[in-house]
């Protein structure tokens, strides 16, 4: 070791201070990255911003300080950092006979919960082919109220995802329903159950995924980082891994735009 240091121009306890540094430096990503994964257990793909939020108890029960950008470094050196992927496939069939309503919700000021659901219906890959996730979301809270995973784009989701939104829902007064154009949501059957509640229909008018943007993000989320964009074996498979995702989605994930709170506390706090 006299070799070493002297050869380096470095003087012992230098050495041992440098050694000591670094040995800390390991000690404390390992707590970082054993933390991070028992989190990752239950929403794999959680971003770092959440992360920092998420993990604060942990993190001071550990008694480390952890920052942005240490947690961001980190996962980063250990290829932790999570990757979004781009997918589209077509669910909305806007060429029918059926009565297409104006958009009443596009300069409308969301203040409460079951003041607007916003619907959407997005595809899950299986070996066989597609099915198809009807789901129905509060816009003030993000909580998905209701959903359905079905093997055909056939109206009989959609209803079943609407009929189980307005079972769980304890005041619909003045609740406004907004979708797509899509041959589902513009249906006699669809809209017949909408006009029995009394709950005004609203519909997007050209850009449709601009003004249905809350469900196209919930779709993407729900992909992203709950592993819906995966090949599941069959549809009985798919069905349990939604029914999971949506758990921890309206559960677990904390969502930025509500404080860092999520869907079920907003929704039950504010309902």
């Amino acid at each position: 070791m006299t070799t070493i240091t002297h050869y380096f121009g470095l003087k012992r306890n230098a050495y041992y201070k440098h050694k000591n540094r670094a040995d800390k430096r390991l000690k404390l990503e390992q707590q970082i990255i054993n933390i991070v994964s028992k989190k990752r257990k239950s929403l794999p793909r959680e971003g770092v911003r959440k992360l920092i939020k998420s993990l604060d108890d942990e993190f001071t029960k550990a008694n480390i300080k952890v920052g942005r950008d240490t947690l961001f470094s980190v996962l980063r050196k250990h290829n932790m950092l999570t990757l979004r992927k781009k997918t589209s496939a077509r669910t909305t069939n806007s060429y029918h006979r059926f009565y297409k309503y104006n958009n009443i919700i596009k300069d409308l000021e969301i203040a409460r919960p079951n003041q607007v659901w916003v619907s959407d219906i997005t595809y899950i890959r299986t070996v066989k082919g597609f099915c198809y996730l009807a789901l129905i979301t509060d816009m003030y809270s993000r909580k998905i109220v209701g959903y359905d995973l079905s093997d055909s784009l056939e109206l009989k989701g959609c209803v079943r995802a609407l009929n189980k939104a307005i079972y769980q829902a304890k005041n619909i007064k003045q609740l406004i329903h907004h979708s797509d154009r899509g041959i589902q949501y513009c249906s006699n059957q669809y809209t017949q159950i909408l006009k029995r509640k009394k709950i005004d229909i609203s519909m997007t008018e050209e850009n449709h995924c601009y003004e249905n943007a809350m469900a196209e993000r919930v779709n993407g989320i729900l992909k992203d980082e709950f592993y819906l964009d995966q090949t599941f074996d069959n549809v009985a498979h798919a069905k349990r891994a939604a029914k999971n995702a949506i758990n921890l989605y309206n559960e677990i994930r904390l969502h930025l735009s509500l404080d860092y709170k999520t869907p079920n506390m907003v929704y039950k706090l504010s309902a």
